[in-house]
């Protein structure tokens, strides 16, 4: 089973790199990419590879039909306990399981209909109320399962590309975000050691009702056809480390839940499997 405490290391690094959200993304549109004198001391040891993946989708288990991907849905999405803590259901706590969030040319998101490359899809809305000088955290969670494998790779491109594209958003009336920036690890890049393909996007979000800006992050993975995301919009009080660290455990979490439901043991080259013992 593919480890999920280096979730940790992949969230540090994507601090590194720049700047979650209750915010109804529900998923992203499968946009297809637009084209986006003294002694030496010694080197540092260049990191250890990470192990390679044990568990891979079995194309015998995955859903072929909507009624089959929204039963994997529900079994894979986050609850409050994944959060831990003190995380609440918002109101509204799912969205409309027959729409998805889509990024508009004019970088306006809005609900539409669920095209033909998305089996199904739902996200659940959270709040870790405000305490201890500390405003309220807004989170989300987010599984979107595809016909194939490429299908959810492309939602991974698209991702990319609004970051690129828009790096301002309106989520909705009076809902903002802001200098958003994207990065992406494949297994074994930047501590990613429990996804297929993993993305983070940082920046900032600003509502009317909490004000801002505030940190904001994404965080998004995949595993077979199956896509994760977790998001958080934080509120007065919140710096980036205290944001990603409320909000890491239910991605790889999620991914755990995924693999037990639709995954198989990889086969090594002798045709033995591995991860079965």
């Amino acid at each position: 089973m593919v480890g999920v405490l280096a979730a940790g290391a992949l969230l540090a690094a994507g601090c590194a790199d720049g700047g979650g959200s209750g915010d109804g993304r529900a998923s992203r549109g499968p946009a297809k990419p637009r084209g986006k004198g003294g002694t030496a001391s010694a080197a540092p040891a260049a990191p250890a590879p990470a192990p390679a993946p044990t568990i891979e989708a079995d194309p015998g288990k995955q859903p072929k039909s909507p009624a089959e991907a929204r039963e994997l849905v529900r079994e894979v999405i986050a609850d409050p306990a994944l959060f831990g803590g003190s995380v609440e259901q918002a109101r509204p706590y799912e969205s409309d399981p027959a729409t998805w969030s889509v990024l508009g040319g004019d970088c306006v998101w809005a609900r539409e209909p669920l095209p033909n490359d998305v089996l199904a899809t739902l996200t659940r809305h959270f709040v870790l109320p405000a305490a201890k000088g500390k405003g309220p955290l807004r989170l989300s969670a987010t599984v979107t399962v595809h016909p194939t494998v490429l299908d959810a790779a492309w939602e991974q491109a698209g991702m990319l590309e609004e970051a690129i594209g828009c790096s301002e958003q309106t989520l909705r009336q009076g809902e903002k975000l802001s200098k958003l920036v994207s990065t992406a690890y494949a297994w074994g890049e930047g501590g990613n050691a429990y996804a297929e393909d993993s993305l983070i996007e940082l920046g900032e979000c600003t509502t009317e009702g909490q004000g801002g800006p505030y940190p904001y992050q994404w965080q998004q993975a995949t595993f077979g056809p199956v896509v994760v995301s977790v998001s958080a919009c934080a509120g007065e009080g919140w710096d980036k480390r205290e944001t990603m660290a409320a909000a890491q455990q239910p991605v790889p979490r999620m991914l755990l839940r995924a693999e037990k439901a639709i995954g198989r043991p990889v086969e090594s080259k002798s045709g033995s499997s591995k991860g079965s013992s």
